[in-house]
């Protein structure tokens, strides 16, 4: 018994017919994928419309299924359609064939010029493609091709589906396929030929015809029609006769502020080659029965010109060369360059001369000099070009990177007052500043959302500069020196008191570049200084209103009747923003302390900090700038004055961001909390020291009312005798005691502005710009100014637009606008972000050279008849847009005209070369033809596309007649046949 159920278990162990196999498997997960898209049971459609495979929109969806350890993917290709109205369609003829059978008949949508290869080889608007997942894979042998091709078979049969499967087949390159739709009793087989070598009796339709029929091989013997749809593509290369409009830059041109007809100031704008390589006229025969036309190995009726429809189609240049592009690349790969300005020009380029700095000990002694400030005649001329003689200690004479012309040119171009006569000493006008009335245009605003600089200012015009010194000009040879030139300039300027032209007044605006930022502070600089010079000259009296001292004089109006009158928030902005480095320098420090104690320094301030003291006070009033004219002192009862006050000191972001860091490290401690508050009310302790100047016996309630009203509270109260009567008080938080004001009010001495500490040190501040931009890199420079150059190509971009009128390039601009004021708003942005804003720009730059192009090679401009014109540029913008733009009329309409001479002409410039070996393999009957004597308009068709259709019954003539299909294209090096033909299951 043993023995006997030994080999039993054996058997039980190793056999067990419950296991499935790969290519099981493999079959079971296919059909498992088309379950989970729905693709099963009967496919529903309406009937296609003409040219929805173009104007539809296609979606692929894709997964991943392996047959043992090799990978393929599968993706369902499909048209998006309308959901049609299945309710009344539920039920279809019985007899209705598969959808996908009825597409390979439909005529609405042959040559579709965007689409998956196999749409336009079967019409088709949906199918499933199986290809191997790695792009270097392949399914090379015959047995693996059948293997598949049965795993689809079988899957299609058990699940029902009407989608057509494919399997792609051999190196992807050769996009090989084979495939089948299966419907109820009925199945379409989809084979294909791919050969490079063309057998010559296929060059021409009659051989096309035989392979068809002898392919179906149909059992009728007279055989149904087959009806025909050709396509000719024939293409123009040569252009010659057609001048390219773009003339190239004269980079010698450069005197009278020109560089190859380009001002200073504004950016190139074109293609140095035409961006259009070539045109593709393809000539259709839509509908063509057999026998109608004759087209065989010596004969043939297909004349272009003869065509019915013609449908035009460009080639556009791979990346042409284009001038605003090139700009902004080159542009930008100065950021990326490490040299400094003194390696670029040799060491000493910011040294003085040896004997001037020779002994340093002199400098302070130089400095405290009370020798009056010279003041140069402001001319070209006098212009500091130190930086020319210092290269040339380290070079020939000849080898600085920009010679006087070039840097006279441009140094007058960013200073135009430079131009200008001044008499000595005095300046003609002040600066042109052009921020008082800006333009208020969207595209003057662009600055603020890329954070540039406005499109009149000297920062923007000193970008353009050097992005033009850098391409035509030495590179960033160029540009160090150029810059070094106008940091020499900047410091002249300060030394002398002469304004920066270009720049809007007032304190730094945040909104424009950090670059922008410092200039403006530079500038509030020299006019502060200039302030002074001029006051300590006049030596007018304080009581004049606009005789004060430096600072005291300009900001008079500003804060003395705008800035006080607002409420605490307002104040600690001020303040904020006028904090100076030390805490001590607002406590300590007055310059003529003599003076004060004369003036009874101590009596006045204990009288002005107690609140009801009827001391009589022996201060004479200082630096007043007005009256108020409605509020008098609460005790005196005299009027109450405004006081002359120094403005608040201006601040960079990069300043603000220092200071903010400052007092957020001084952290949330009582202690930290106290400094921070007494380095905050650096600006508040200013103002009650003028104030208590300007209005002796004052007390705190005084003040609050004028710099604060908010803070000083008045109501109605009858008084013992019955009357109304106002009576005041400070608000609520004035009451906390030791608060900042309180505290402030008490150091407070009666100091005018014009004596007391500057908030405000101009002669530091100027310097810390100066040697800011000193130190300077090229590459920092370009990051600084990238920016201004984007927010230029941009305004390029839209002034060549508006004479263009290209719809999809105004769409393609807003992006650009939102795109870069996404990326430039924020410190160093990352270069692939630029990166990608300048190929943007690129993109809509050889659109708008290719409409100028195509404009030119149609004559648009030069048509008489307005109704042609118009026709031409709808045509030409059409071909912009479209990827394959039908011709109105065909040859004979105006656009095919002018096709049909420029293709007339390329025929007579070619002057018929010899032809290759290759030509005579591909079009052997064209060219029999074309040596008959009879020379063509046309050269040989590139391309020959012929759709053959019929419906046969197959394969018995009792069978349900079929649709069967096959397209043929044959090119230069390629030979192509698609089947599809469809056969009766239901007996065989």
């Amino acid at each position: 018994m043993a023995a006997d159920s030994e080999p039993e278990s054996e058997v039980f162990e190793i056999t067990d017919f419950t296991t499935a196999s790969e290519w099981e498997r493999f079959i079971s997960k296919i059909e498992e994928v088309l379950n989970d898209w729905k693709l099963i049971g009967i496919s529903s459609g309406r009937p296609l419309e003409k040219g929805v495979y173009t104007t539809g929109a296609w979606e692929e969806k894709s997964d991943e299924i392996s047959f043992a350890d090799f990978k393929f993917s599968v993706t369902h290709h499909y048209l998006v359609q309308e959901p049609s109205d299945r309710d009344g369609k539920e039920e279809p003829a019985e007899d209705a064939l598969p959808l996908p059978m009825q597409d390979l008949l439909c005529m609405n949508n042959d040559f579709p010029p965007r689409a998956h290869c196999l749409v336009r080889w079967y019409g088709l608007r949906e199918f499933v493609v199986i290809a191997p997942a790695a792009n270097n894979d392949a399914v090379l042998s015959e047995s693996k091709c059948n293997l598949l091709l049965s795993s689809v078979s079988i899957a299609l049969g058990n699940t029902g589906c009407q989608v057509p499967l494919f399997v792609q087949i051999h190196q992807k390159w050769r996009r090989m396929y084979v495939g089948e739709c299966q419907g109820p009793g009925v199945r379409t087989d989809f084979e294909m030929v791919h050969l490079r070598k063309v057998p010559n009796q296929y060059t021409h339709l009659s051989g096309l015809l035989d392979i068809f029929k002898s392919k179906i091989g149909c059992p009728l013997t007279p055989l149904p029609p087959v009806s025909m749809a050709i396509r000719l593509t024939y293409v123009l290369q040569d252009w010659q006769q057609y001048f390219w409009p773009q003339q190239p830059p004269d980079i010698d041109a450069l005197v009278g502020g020109e560089v190859g007809g380009l001002e200073f100031g504004k950016l190139p704008f074109g293609a140095c080659e035409d961006p259009i390589s070539e045109l593709h006229l393809a000539t259709t025969w839509p509908h063509l029965t057999e026998g109608i036309i004759v087209d065989n190995d010596v004969y043939s009726d297909l004349d272009p010109i003869q065509a019915p429809q013609w449908s035009v189609r460009i080639r556009k240049a791979d990346n042409p060369q284009c001038l605003l592009g090139d700009f902004l690349n080159e542009f930008f790969k100065l950021c990326r360059r490490k040299e400094s300005t003194d390696e670029i020009l040799g060491r000493s380029a910011f040294e003085e001369d040896g004997k001037e700095v020779a002994d340093i000990t002199h400098a302070l002694s130089k400095l405290t000099e009370p020798a009056p400030v010279p003041i140069h005649k402001l001319s070209v001329t006098n212009m500091v070009h130190s930086a020319k003689k210092k290269i040339r200690k380290h070079r020939g004479v000849d080898e600085s990177p920009l010679n006087n012309e070039v840097l006279n040119t441009i140094l007058l171009f960013l200073f135009p007052d430079a131009a200008e006569k001044l008499a000595d000493g005095v300046e003609s006008g002040t600066s042109p500043s052009t921020g008082n009335n800006p333009p208020e245009n969207e595209d003057y605003n662009l600055f603020s959302q890329f954070k540039s600089a406005p499109s009149d200012s000297l920062t923007y015009k000193l970008a353009l500069c050097l992005c033009m010194i850098n391409f035509y000009h030495g590179g960033v040879k160029g540009v160090a020196h150029l810059w070094q030139e106008f940091v020499l300039e900047m410091r002249y300027r300060w030394e002398n008191n002469y304004l920066i032209p270009g720049l809007a007044n007032g304190p730094p605006d945040l909104r424009c570049c950090l670059l922008h930022q410092k200039l403006q502070m530079l500038n509030c600089c020299i006019e502060r200084k200039k302030a002074r010079d001029e006051g300590k000259r006049g030596s007018v009296s304080d009581r004049s209103p606009g005789g004060s001292s430096g600072d005291a004089g300009k900001g008079a109006d500003h804060s003395g009747d705008n800035s006080k009158e607002t409420d605490k928030e307002k104040e600690v902005g001020k303040s904020w923003e006028s904090w100076s480095d030390s805490e001590e320098e607002f406590f300590e420090c007055l310059s003529d302390t003599e003076d004060l104690k004369g003036n009874g320094q101590e009596n006045g301030k204990k009288g002005g900090a107690k609140e009801g003291s009827k001391e009589p006070v022996n201060l004479k009033p200082e630096g007043r700038l007005h009256p108020h004219g409605k509020l008098t002192l609460l005790h005196p009862g005299e009027p109450l004055y405004i006081p002359i006050t120094q403005e608040p000191a201006p601040m960079t972001e990069d300043l603000l961001e220092e200071q903010s860091e400052v007092l957020a490290k001084l952290g949330t401690s009582a202690e930290g909390a106290h400094l921070r508050a007494r380095m905050q009310s650096a600006c508040l302790l200013s103002d009650m020291e003028s104030f208590k100047a300007a209005n002796p016996g004052c007390c705190l309630e005084d003040f609050v009312r004028w710099y604060s009203p908010r803070d000083y509270i008045e109501e109605e109260v009858v008084d013992e005798k019955g009357n109304v009567v106002i009576k005041g008080e400070l608000s609520a938080r004035m009451k906390i005691p030791s608060n900042m004001w309180v505290e402030a009010w008490e150091t407070a001495k009666p100091v005018p502005a014009r004596r007391q500490k500057r908030l405000f040190d101009d002669t530091r501040e100027a310097e810390k710009v100066l040697h800011y931009l000193a130190v300077q890199k090229p590459a920092d420079l370009a990051r600084h100014l990238l920016s201004c150059i984007i927010h230029a190509a941009v305004l390029k971009v839209k002034e060549e637009e508006v004479l263009e009128d290209i719809s999809s390039v105004k769409k393609i601009i807003k992006q650009i606008i939102s795109h870069s004021s996404k990326v430039l708003r924020f410190p160093n942005p990352e270069d692939k972000k630029l990166e990608e804003i300048i190929a943007q720009i690129m993109s809509v730059e050889a659109i708008i050279a290719r409409a100028r192009s195509l404009k030119a090679k149609f004559g648009v401009e030069k048509c008489e008849n307005e109704e042609e014109k118009e026709d031409l540029q709808r045509f030409v913008n059409c071909l912009l847009e479209q990827p394959e733009v039908s011709v109105l009329g065909a040859g004979r309409g105006p656009a095919g005209s002018i096709i049909h001479k420029l293709f007339v002409n390329a025929q007579r410039v070619s002057a018929m070369p010899p032809l290759d070996e290759e030509l005579r393999r591909s079009g052997s009957s064209d060219e029999r033809r074309l040596n008959t004597g009879a020379v063509s308009d046309f050269p040989p068709p590139t391309g020959r596309e012929v759709i053959l259709r019929t419906t046969v019954p197959r394969p018995a003539p009792y069978s349900k007649p079929l649709p069967q299909r096959m397209y043929s294209v044959l090119t230069k090096e390629d030979f192509r046949l698609a089947g599809a033909f469809s056969a009766d299951t239901t007996f065989f």
